[in-house]
């Protein structure tokens, strides 16, 4: 059976088995009639040597684009397995290019102090306007609790618990999780909790419904450019980023700040732990049970 054959019944299979789109389908094609042109004919033929020269010659693509084409091999020779035209799968022995999470943007501890400097001054006074006060207790929750901006406007009064010590947060999943609010935190909104229109169900009203992302964000920019920092270097998604980095420099448990930022994965937490290299010796030379262990290569004090 040709190459070309081999393609055919295997996008043959995918859209009446698997019901592959259009688009997904002409992708299919494209990746297996360029592997195939690029073996000579032999891409049904071919072993784990020949793909790796395959992959190899993909690394000057995304990495996206590379594991995209290593898919189609991967389900084309599984395809050829089931239909007993091959005896085995040479795709799965080649590792799959990986895509670096890009690192977060982060804040830096001045640029947070210059934001609550401003907030706290705008909300400050006996009588302070209802916007600034909302608008330092809003600013308490991205970097005092790092919730993420639609769990933050959404959150009703009912979400929080106990002594005002917890909030119960509804998060992508549907799924609930407790975060702790600070003592901050619980002064601000000690303040705001009264000036919340009674009857009202959200924690941040904003008409019949409560405030949105997009306000939130402008009302953050707005607020940057007051305390002279870059607007553009500010949105709720940056905050969450420096409360879970700066957490982490503090010395936090990173299965705690997974619990806290409700990552359903670790894996996605870890992208956290680029925290400066320098305080990472620092830790292994304090902290490390090694360092309580006298040097033996050290030079003895002379007496």
């Amino acid at each position: 059976m040709t190459d070309a054959a081999a393609i055919d019944r295997f996008l043959e299979m995918m859209a009446a088995e698997r019901g592959a789109s259009r688009n997904t389908l002409a992708a299919y094609r494209r990746d297996l009639e360029q592997a195939a042109a690029s073996m000579n004919g032999a891409i049904e033929a071919a072993d784990v040597a020949d793909l790796r020269q395959l992959m190899a010659g993909y690394q000057s693509l995304a990495t996206s684009s590379a594991a995209r084409k290593l898919s189609a091999l991967r389900q084309f020779y599984a395809f050829l397995l089931d239909e007993g035209d091959r005896a085995d799968n040479p795709a799965l022995d080649i590792a799959r290019p990986t895509t670096r999470r890009p690192l977060p943007r982060i804040l830096t501890h001045d640029h947070v102090e210059h934001l609550f400097a401003q907030a706290e001054q705008e909300a400050a006074g006996e009588v302070p306007p209802a916007a600034a006060v909302r608008m330092l207790l809003l600013l308490e929750l991205l970097y005092g609790s790092g919730l993420r901006a639609s769990e933050l406007v959404s959150l009703p009064r009912r979400a929080i618990a106990g002594e005002h010590e917890f909030l119960i947060i509804r998060g992508k999943g549907d799924k609930e999780r407790l975060v702790p609010l600070s003592d901050r935190a619980r002064r601000v909104l000690a303040r705001w909790m009264p000036l919340i229109a009674e009857g009202a169900i959200w924690l941040f009203p904003s008409g019949r419904s409560h405030i949105s992302r997009v306000r939130l964000f402008q009302m953050l920019r707005d607020l940057a450019a007051r305390a002279g920092v870059d607007p553009t270097a500010v949105s709720p998604h940056v905050l969450r980023h420096a409360f879970a980095t700066h957490l982490l420099e503090g010395g936090a448990d990173l299965r705690a700040l997974q619990l806290m930022l409700g990552h359903a994965d670790i894996a996605t937490t870890e992208i956290y732990t680029h925290v400066d290299s320098r305080r990472l010796v620092e830790l292994v030379n304090r902290r490390h049970p090694l360092a309580r262990m006298a040097d033996v290569d050290a030079p003895a004090p002379s007496s």
